[in-house]
């Protein structure tokens, strides 16, 4: 409830809770649209420790459509330092296994070449974050920092929300009355909280502490290339809060994470912090050089959580929450901003449809439908990611009960014996195991948002084909509604024009609609399906752009990728949304294609509802 002495001191039509990824990304997304707001956090300003950085395929081709990719390279690591994850006795010690890791596995590079026309970079949360709130800032969001949600109060729709906002630095409260609320606001989520959504949850893994420190470890990876180091020492003691590490480059090579895991049952409240000296001393162990300067900048620590929310969405739709307010899981297969970068583009247009009255409220129930069984991908799968180690330090010795036992089966693997046999084939298939998490392609890409009614299904005559046996290895390059947009390279018929990719034709807020060289003056922009687009733009006050491709196109398909991955004739069509999934696709032409599309985006925006 509000406070009697309080009044409503601001209006808006937008509030988000949360400057984070989540939360900073929705207001960019947003603002594309022209949409203003107010986004505030609780934190002093932006991350101040490097928490999320593999920046993935997915995640950019989202901040592609916005113009946000290239200063994201510009300020991210090359993809060409994120080679390798290691396994090794310290930084400058035996190094025992890696594994090519992000694409750069000569057999998986063709994959992700096909997938996207973005490659993964490491981007920490503290370079990430400003880029989003800056952009969001010059576009006109007020943001606003050391300012919390207290509580709100959802009046129902066409009243707006009452949120009661404190300043924590001056302890004044004051509120905003908006027609949409955002909780982006973490693990600790006051929306989701308030909303008192359900949570499926699964026991925890314990407890990880960063360690940032500032070390130049150049001459160390000049042979050994990657972001990603796992250091075990099983011949070696170790503190209990210090069982083994994951040393990840920060900016290479001179600032990096010593992510530290505990033993077991070790518990920081009741066994005690350990000292800056404790931190520091183990660090160099992990370094392996006592000679190397090092100095620690900061620590902090994480639940390995299993969370996601049942819902995200409020039920009459002024409310939705998305990022690690609605799905918790560990760093592990690089998962977490991404994925709420994700979120935000999803829902951004959405929101901005409804707004501008070309979509009804009841098409924001689609945002729950598809991102949620999403988010409950990407904590199995980040879990999993974290549990598929357990192999390798089995393998290593590090499970053994007493340093005894774990230096034997450690030094096993060097014995010319049948155990020692056995102990490096099973080193040898835990470290492929981890593939999993290192070249996730068809975790990344596999999205399918099923049972939506943001998605057409009805001239489908065939189930959606099923997933790759492994689909999360695999990528499916599919059209049928729901899914992601195919990549694919197409070209101009001008001489020493760049090629370009089906992702930037499509996006940029608006419908799209691909046909081919089967419809007849396609080339001319006069085909049935444009004349279709530009009819039911009119007529819904809808941008809907039509682009072909094929011989005598618009645009070449010189390489025959789009042919292949379209999936329907020469004569048919790939209706895209704004968020580049597929709404739907007609294999032929249509009897009356005008028609046809109108009463598809009325299905989809739930104009007839």
């Amino acid at each position: 409830m509000i406070a009697e002495n309080i009044t409503t001191n601001e209006e808006t039509d937008l509030l988000i809770v949360g400057a984070g990824p989540a939360g900073a990304s929705l207001a960019c997304f947003l603002a594309e649209y022209g949409l203003k707001g107010i986004l505030i956090a609780a934190a002093p300003g932006t991350a101040d420790t490097p928490r999320a950085h593999i920046t993935n395929m997915a995640a950019l081709e989202c901040l592609r459509d916005i113009g946000l990719e290239e200063e994201c390279l510009a300020k991210s690591t090359s993809s060409q330092n994120m080679e390798h994850t290691r396994w090794c006795h310290s930084m400058a010690g035996e190094e025992y296994a890696r594994i090519h890791s992000w694409g750069h596995d000569p057999h998986r590079h063709g994959d992700y070449a096909d997938a996207s026309p973005c490659t993964h970079v490491d981007l920490p949360q503290t370079l990430a974050e400003p880029i989003f709130v800056n952009r969001a800032k010059d576009r006109g969001w007020d943001v606003r920092f050391n300012t919390a949600l207290v509580s709100f109060d959802d009046r129902g729709v066409g009243k707006g929300i009452l949120s009661t906002i404190k300043d924590t630095k001056s302890g004044h409260e004051y509120t905003i009355l908006s027609r949409f609320l955002f909780g982006a606001d973490g693990a600790r989520s006051q929306v989701v909280r308030q909303l008192d959504f359900p949570l499926i949850k699964k026991p925890g893994s314990g407890l990880a502490l960063n360690v940032l420190v500032e070390t130049d470890l150049s001459h160390l990876v000049e042979t050994r290339n990657g972001n990603l180091h796992w250091v075990i020492q099983p011949d070696r003691p170790h503190p209990r809060w210090a069982r083994m590490g994951l040393v990840r480059m920060v900016k290479p090579w001179h600032e990096w994470m010593f992510i530290v895991f505990p033993v077991p049952g070790w518990d920081i409240t009741r066994d005690g912090e350990p000292t800056e000296e404790e931190y520091m001393s183990r660090v160099r162990e992990f370094i392996g050089d006592d000679k190397i300067p090092a100095k620690l900048i900061n620590v902090s620590k994480w639940a390995i959580n299993e969370i996601v929310a049942e819902n995200y969405s409020s039920e009459n739709g002024n409310i939705h929450c998305l990022g690690d307010a609605v799905h918790r899981h560990p760093p592990f297969n690089g998962l977490g901003s991404n994925t709420c970068v994700q979120d935000a583009y999803n829902l951004a247009w959405k929101i901005a449809y409804v707004m501008r009255g070309q979509a009804s409220q009841k098409m924001l129930t689609s945002y729950s439908i598809e991102r949620q069984p999403v988010g409950l991908g990407v904590i199995t799968r980040a879990n999993q990611g974290f549990r598929d180690h357990y192999a390798c330090w089995e393998a290593l010795g590090v499970n053994e009960e007493t340093l005894e036992s774990s230096t034997r089966a450690f030094n096993e693997l060097k014995a010319a014996t049948p155990a020692g046999a056995k102990r490096r084939k099973a080193l040898r298939e835990a470290i492929s195991g981890t593939a999993h998490e290192f070249h996730a392609v068809g975790q990344e890409m596999n999205q399918r948002y099923d049972g939506s009614p943001a998605i057409y299904f009805e001239d489908e005559t065939q189930p959606r084909p099923p997933l790759p046996g492994d689909a999360v290895l695999e990528h499916q390059i599919s059209t049928y509604p729901g899914a992601r947009l195919p990549h694919a390279w197409v070209n101009t018929y001008v001489p020493n024009q760049p090629q370009i990719s089906t992702h930037d034709l499509a996006g940029h807020g608006h419908f799209t609609i691909f046909s081919g060289p089967g419809d007849e003056g396609a080339g001319q922009g006069r085909g049935k399906w444009h004349k279709a687009a530009e009819n039911v733009s009119k007529k819904l006050d809808i941008e809907i752009k039509c682009v072909s491709i094929g011989y005598g196109c618009e645009w070449q398909d010189v390489y025959f990728n789009w042919e292949e991955r379209r999936e329907v004739g020469d004569d048919g069509c790939v209706l895209v949304r704004p968020d580049r999934f597929v709404a739907w696709r007609s294999h032929g032409m249509a009897e009356n294609p005008s028609a046809k599309v109108e009463s598809v985006l009325k299905s989809i925006l739930c104009l007839d509802a």
